[in-house]
């Protein structure tokens, strides 16, 4: 019983030998396992790294190498998009003179309101910035001298019209040898005299701006006296005005006067009818075409400069009276530049912060967009100095609609990915 014992004990002393030895084994293996396992993952980490990598190296190289070059268009759409194109032509840019200056309205298409006489308002029509058309009621005053003109034209009116009945009657009875000639002379002299009175109110009247009585006698209704915007408002109900006072004021802004300060020494540079460009502070990166309309013959003589005038078109009515900015005139003298290659300025857009144009290709509908690296400017013309050869035609007009199908382009391929 004890031998068996011994011997069982035995057994159970080598199998746990034996368990012991394979434990470090596999342990190791285990632990270099472990060890491969990390750089397995940082190996797929950094795969993945390195696509991304060079997906965004890609990305940035490519990003306006993916832009489509070639723009294909129907006769159709062409035609509704006005696309207009001119050759890129040699020469030189005109040499030019800065005036600085500011925008201001045309006496001409302007005016202001007031009363003629004096009086109280009663009623305003009108808001500052509203456009107006000619002939629109704009404020209607209460004036009490109003009320007696009408009131003594009436009477006078009323008068001439018996003094003229009774000529007529005294005509009557002289044909019957009951008057003398003499009465029918002197009522006749009346009747034109009263009506000549009553004549002159009516012009007085008019003179007032009054026509045919509105409600009260005394009411005066004043009136746009051109087409227009309203610049300025200075009247409210209840207000006393009197001829002086100025209610507001109207400008018909569709076309502006930009006032420029010539100095001493450029004067005799410039020459009425000269080619102007505007750039405003509050618009500088666009230009407002115009001439040089007239120089003023007085010098200022604290500033020593003379005002020179440029008339503008108010295009898409971005112009605004005293706006500040930069007149450039030329002067004629544009031997002095080198003979580049120039384009209009409206041929040139931006495109992913790149200055490109679109060329008109032989194929009918096609155009390629091209990267251009630009020089100076002046007078709505550009200085391109690559990217373009001489004689190829540009696009002027409808430059938006093909840069909008380029753009729209590149947002559908985003898409798709």
């Amino acid at each position: 019983m004890t031998s068996r014992a011994f011997v069982l004990g035995l057994s159970l002393l080598l199998a746990a030998s034996g368990c012991g030895k394979r434990g470090p084994e596999e342990g190791q293996k285990k632990d270099d396992h472990a060890k491969e396992a990390p750089s397995a993952v940082a190996s797929a980490h950094g795969s993945k790294e390195g696509e991304h990598g060079e997906h965004g190296e890609q990305g940035k190289h490519g990003e306006h190498e993916e832009l489509p070059r070639r723009v294909n268009l129907s006769p159709a759409v062409i035609a509704d998009a006005r696309i207009r194109t001119t050759p890129v032509r040699t020469g030189t840019l005109a040499i030019t003179i800065a005036l600085p200056g500011a925008i201001a309205a045309d006496p001409d298409r302007s005016a202001r309101i007031s009363s003629p006489a004096e009086g109280k308002i009663e009623e305003v029509h009108f808001k500052e910035g509203a456009t107006v058309k000619k002939g629109d009621v704009l404020a209607v005053v209460r004036v009490p001298e109003l009320g007696k003109v009408r009131g003594a034209q009436a009477a006078a009116q009323a008068k001439a019209k018996a003094a003229r009945e009774n000529v007529a009657r005294l005509k009557a009875l002289l044909d019957k040898r009951l008057t003398s000639e003499q009465a029918v002379i002197d009522a006749e002299a009346e009747a034109s005299a009263l009506s000549a009175e009553a004549a002159a109110l009516g012009t007085e009247l008019a003179a007032m701006g009054a026509g045919a009585p509105r409600g009260a006698p005394f009411l005066l209704t004043l009136r746009a006296p051109l087409d227009g915007t309203i610049l300025t408002r200075d009247a409210v109900i209840g207000q006393p005005v009197a001829a002086e006072h100025v209610l507001g004021s109207i400008g018909d802004l569709r076309e502006v006067w930009f006032l420029g300060r010539v100095f001493e020494k450029d004067l005799g540079r410039l020459r009425v009818g000269a080619g102007a460009e505007v750039e405003l502070n509050a618009y500088p990166t666009t230009r407002f075409a115009g001439s040089l309309e007239y120089i003023r013959q007085q010098i200022d003589p604290v500033a020593r400069t003379v005002t020179a005038r440029i008339h503008l078109q108010n295009r898409d009515d971005m112009l605004r009276i005293g706006l500040f900015g930069t007149a450039y005139v030329a002067t004629g003298g544009d031997q002095a530049r080198e003979p580049r290659l120039l384009v209009p300025r409206s041929a040139v857009t931006e495109i992913g912060q790149k200055s490109v144009v679109f060329v008109k290709l032989a194929e009918e509908g096609a155009f390629e967009m091209h990267d251009v690296v630009l020089g100076d400017s002046a007078l709505g013309t550009v200085e391109v100095l690559s990217g373009l050869g001489e004689g190829e035609e540009v696009v002027v007009e409808g430059v938006f609609t093909l840069k909008s199908i380029v753009l729209k382009g590149t947002l559908d391929e985003e898409g798709h990915h």
